[in-house]
């Protein structure tokens, strides 16, 4: 589908007598992109930008119709991509809205979590599932590591995902991986209320060139975001989280308390003293550490 979307731009740009930088210049966009589009190559056209085509080329709607179809194509290899770029990033940002990330559960937790696939097949499939996850946390421990940055919602203290004794050993993992230089926590408690990545988690890779990839994750798929502008917005959302979510070192008191069974005993600071912190947690510059947290501003470009 995305082949016979690129054919059709292609026709229609043809006929309409302009050229790919004429074309990307009239849909915002470079005109590398427009080469992507036509060849079928790289990210699939967002819905922007098959309006966009659709309007410039006067396709009468064609393109519109024909986005959904380029758009659930991509879907098949995007967890494939997403460990692609995974394996090269030098920095990793996520926010987790319902279980821990995959790089730091424990053996346990990640089997519990992986038997409630709707894609499970077997017991086979669920170990050979289970050693894939464990097997990518080696790149924590590579000496080219990664800065991770996690935001937990609170759910994810809450739930207790393979029982008692599995989460509660889950929650020490992550004060144990909170301890290393290149790892930051935090926790974004219920009483902040919405916010605009309520719909699923989120992750943003940095790659060794400086460009930025996100993903986004629901219960049963995923979509892998490459177009920079949109990056730049789930950038923007992440930011935000950031800001709203407890300072590193009030977190760890928060999940210290879930794996006590005290939680709602947690040291939580009102949403102005929070406010306040966070501002000066996200003014401090790339590679300092932060006052009372675990680990380093990650290698990003700074966000609003």
């Amino acid at each position: 589908m995305g082949a016979l979307f690129g054919s059709r731009v292609r026709r229609l740009r043809t006929a309409a007598g302009m050229t790919q930088a004429e074309l990307g210049d009239k849909t915002h966009v470079v005109a590398s992109r427009i080469t992507q589009v036509e060849r079928s190559s790289g990210a699939k056209p967002t819905l922007e930008l098959a309006r966009a085509l659709d309007e410039v080329l006067g396709a009468d709607g064609l393109l519109v119709d024909l986005w959904p179809y380029v758009y659930r194509e991509a879907f098949p290899d995007w967890s494939r991509s997403f460990m692609a770029y995974s394996a090269r990033a030098v920095s990793i940002r996520q926010y987790a809205a319902h279980v821990v990330p995959g790089l730091l559960q424990t053996k346990d937790y990640a089997r519990a979590v992986l038997s409630v696939g709707l894609s499970l097949k077997d017991e086979q499939h669920l170990e050979e599932r289970v050693s894939a996850r464990l097997g990518r946390q080696a790149r924590l421990i590579e000496p080219d590591r990664p800065e991770l940055w996690v935001i937990l919602d609170e759910a994810v203290l809450r739930r207790p995902i393979g029982g008692q004794a599995v989460m509660r050993a889950q929650l020490a993992r992550l004060l144990e991986a909170a301890a290393e230089p290149h790892i930051t926590l935090q926790v974004l408690p219920f009483d902040q209320g919405a916010h605009d990545v309520m719909g699923g988690s989120l992750t943003l890779l940095t790659l060794p060139d400086d460009t930025d990839v996100a993903y986004t994750e629901g219960a049963h798929h995923g979509q892998l975001v490459e177009d920079p502008a949109e990056v730049e917005r789930y950038k923007l959302s992440y930011d935000r989280l950031r800001a709203a979510a407890l300072p590193p070192l009030m977190s760890l008191d928060m999940i210290r308390s879930a794996m006590e069974g005290t939680h709602r005993g947690a040291n939580v600071p009102s949403r102005t003293e929070r406010r306040r912190l966070a501002q000066e947690q996200l003014q401090q510059s790339g590679g300092r550490r932060l006052r009372g947290g675990g680990g380093r501003t990650p290698r990003s470009r700074p966000g609003p």
